[in-house]
């Protein structure tokens, strides 16, 4: 069961109360990390893509994976990385798996991979190298999209990027504002957002995405591991919010009508976006 930690923020002295999130592990059983009270939680003040994620073994199966370092917003403004315990991996009698060969050319990092400077490994975090952008393309010109096996967080992000660019996305990057929950991304005219939690979206995750949207003038779209609950889905398709979920096989399946239209037409051409007047 996720653990709950006392935090103080530092630059305006609230009390919270954080819960770790749960992850689903390749095993099919939740993963939490394990927190640490003792320590002070540190002001994100500058993003590194090395510092976003955790190694969190599984208490079942002692699979070591990659999942988001656990953050939380204050209302005053300032985000904190909550403090994680060091612990080493399950010894459940087993032998590890085999989490597999890292992805290649998607442009993320492997897992066990580190980039001296942290500002080449955020500008570059989604530029397969020699692989040039291209316009949108129509249904009639996308071939098949290649699936990819979802074992950890990145693999869910990677996922996504894959399948927005299969879209005719163009500079998809990871978005600059990070997302309540989960991980941002940003393209040419659009905003998505990946969640890899085992909680399924509800309506705020919802309503956050789109309004970070609507404030950039750009689309958004919604990938969720673990699905939405109705009311989200609902909200979703009052907002024209495009849903989709990823299966561990790596294939992004529309939830909605909204979806089911970006999955055949693909990116729309680039131009300038309607004003959105709904109230």
């Amino acid at each position: 069961m996720p653990e709950s930690v006392p935090v103080r923020c530092p630059a305006c002295r609230r009390e919270h109360v954080y819960t770790a999130p749960s992850y689903p592990c390749a095993c099919g059983a939740p993963t939490a990390p394990r927190l640490d009270p003792a320590r002070a939680p540190a002001v994100a003040a500058h993003r590194a893509w090395d510092d976003e994620w955790i190694s969190v073994p599984c208490t079942a199966c002692g699979r070591l994976c990659q999942w988001p370092h656990p953050e939380l917003g204050c209302p005053c403004g300032t985000v904190l990385r909550v403090p994680v315990a060091v612990t080493p991996p399950a010894d459940t009698g087993k032998p590890s798996p085999d989490p597999g060969p890292p992805s290649p050319d998607t442009g993320f990092p492997s897992a066990d991979s580190r980039t001296a400077d942290s500002g080449t490994a955020d500008s570059g975090l989604l530029s397969a190298p020699g692989e040039p952008e291209t316009p949108a393309q129509r249904p009639a010109h996308r071939r098949a999209f290649q699936p990819r096996a979802i074992r950890t967080a990145r693999d869910a992000v990677t996922v996504a990027a894959l399948y927005l660019r299969w879209l005719g996305y163009r500079d998809i990057r990871r978005a600059d504002q990070r997302p309540p929950n989960g991980i941002g991304l940003a393209a040419h005219g659009l905003l998505a957002q990946v969640d890899p939690t085992v909680r399924p979206a509800v309506p705020r995750d919802v309503e956050c995405l789109w309004l970070t949207a609507m404030t950039e003038s750009a689309g958004c779209v919604y990938f969720s591991l673990a699905g939405y609950r109705d009311d989200a889905r609902a909200r979703a398709n009052t907002l024209g919010v495009p849903l989709f979920v990823l299966d561990l096989a790596g294939v992004p399946q529309p939830v909605n009508d909204h979806a089911d239209a970006l999955n055949t037409e693909g990116a729309p051409e680039p131009g300038p976006r309607p004003r959105d007047r709904r109230n």
